[in-house]
């Protein structure tokens, strides 16, 4: 797990890749992949301020599934792996 905590509202995921793509029996190189939009949450902010100054706490937690609109995020590299840092309004949904 990387030593990284996001801040207020915002999630750290790791997206799941799904298995080797084929069309027609032709391999997709990676670049011409559509990025997976479920992922798997490692970290999470402190929560959203209110305008009353109370804080509210996330909906999701580490360990989660979950499922990310096609350009949700800030893609981030750390100690040489990829994640996601969004915000938890540009979550979905959480998979049962």
């Amino acid at each position: 797990m990387p030593n990284v905590r996001p801040l207020r509202d915002r999630v750290l995921v790791k997206r799941i890749e799904e298995g080797e793509q084929k069309v027609g029996g032709i391999i997709v190189p990676d670049t011409a992949k559509e990025k997976p939009q479920q992922a798997e949450v490692i970290a999470v902010g402190s929560g959203r301020i209110l305008e009353n100054g109370q804080r509210e706490p996330l909906a999701v937690k580490a360990g989660d599934k979950v499922l990310l609109g096609k350009w949700s995020g800030t893609d981030v590299r750390i100690d040489g792996t990829d994640y996601l840092i969004v915000k938890e309004d540009e979550i979905l949904g959480i998979l049962a």
